[in-house]
């Protein structure tokens, strides 16, 4: 198949004056040479085609493929994951990944979480502040949890994202809506186990792949899977496997993590970030179907490391899961 490869590339945001923060998101070009390779060895031919408006340019001149391979991140606004898969649908060109009510719905945090917790799926408790008064008005007791409601990468995580007292949330919210400029996530806190569940497949195919514990290394920020802990996961951050064989906790977890996917209409490949509460019982974070797909650096391949998994292996099953989103398109597209 000809298959295009869109993406944001973390250099070239920053070549036009963006933050180390702001595109922390972005891919490496690396990244985007490792999957060129790993599609010519499948057999395919890559081409790129880069972010939304190269998309755009070029399916203004009436360019088409065969299946894009979307990683593109995008940067502005609540939809910012789902806009190339918007544009492919219009154009009616096959692409990897979740559709575009997915990527919205799963980056609005709150959102994910109420779909989840009113499938019967276990969440911790949470509020959503918009507005720096509304911070009084949450009810949940301390020790409490806070985050923007709709990054990645860590982005707004610290340690001081952990609330002891009461009298703290009000200024934690109030520096996170002035820095990031949408709503913060006030969550009941989790102090247990930090679990990343990496998933293959689609709806009733759909598979757990494996599990990685992360174990923060002496000199990281305490107690978070913060912003810098994951710049600096090499440093700081272990990946243990998790095998669910002999561990309940890992089976819970992998259990939960299938039925949220599912439940969210994921497709082909990602994760799902879990952490237990204080009794040890896992409860689902947030889902990623937008995974990061750096052979050494990102979650997701190094779960499939760990495993003893080939990165080709990985590209493989992405692409072929999709692939059966081709053949329905041509069909439609010959009826």
């Amino acid at each position: 198949m000809r298959i295009g490869l869109t993406y944001d590339l973390r250099d070239v945001y920053l070549a036009w004056g963006y933050g180390e923060e702001e595109t922390a998101e972005h891919d490496r070009v690396d990244t985007i040479e490792h999957l060129e390779r790993a599609l010519r060895a499948l057999g395919h031919e890559p081409e790129r085609i880069g972010h939304a408006r190269e998309l755009v340019a070029r399916l203004a001149a009436g360019e088409s493929w065969d299946l894009v391979f979307n990683i593109a991140e995008g940067l502005h606004g609540p939809g910012r994951e789902a806009l190339v898969p918007a544009l492919l649908d219009h154009y009616e060109i096959p692409y990897t990944f979740s559709d575009p009510l997915v990527m919205a719905l799963t980056l609005d945090k709150a959102v994910t979480k109420r779909v989840v917790r009113d499938a019967g799926l276990y969440t911790p408790d949470f509020a959503l502040v918009e507005r720096a008064e509304e911070a009084e008005r949450v009810t949940l007791a301390p020790p409490l949890f806070v985050k923007p409601v709709a990054e990645g990468t860590g982005k707004g995580v610290t340690p001081a994202s952990i609330l002891r007292r009461r009298e703290e949330l009000a200024p934690a919210c109030l520096g996170l809506l002035e820095r990031y400029r949408q709503p913060v996530l006030v969550e009941t806190l989790l102090p247990g186990r930090e679990l990343t569940v990496g998933i293959w497949g689609t709806g009733a195919d759909a598979e757990v792949i494996g599990t990685l514990d992360v174990v923060l290394l002496a000199g990281a920020e305490e107690g978070v899977y913060s912003y810098v802990n994951k710049e600096r996961c090499e440093e700081l951050v272990e990946y243990r496997l998790a095998p669910a064989d002999g561990d309940g906790v890992v089976a819970e977890a992998e259990e939960l993590a299938l039925a949220a996917w599912r439940l969210l209409g994921c497709r082909d490949a990602g994760r799902v970030d879990l952490r237990c509460d204080a009794a040890g019982r896992p409860a689902f974070l947030e889902v990623n179907p937008l995974a990061g797909l750096h052979p050494e650096h990102s979650d997701l391949p190094i779960l499939c490391q760990r495993l003893g998994i080939p990165y080709l292996d990985l590209i493989g099953r992405i692409v072929a899961s999709a692939s059966s989103r081709v053949a329905v398109s041509a069909v439609e597209l010959a009826a």
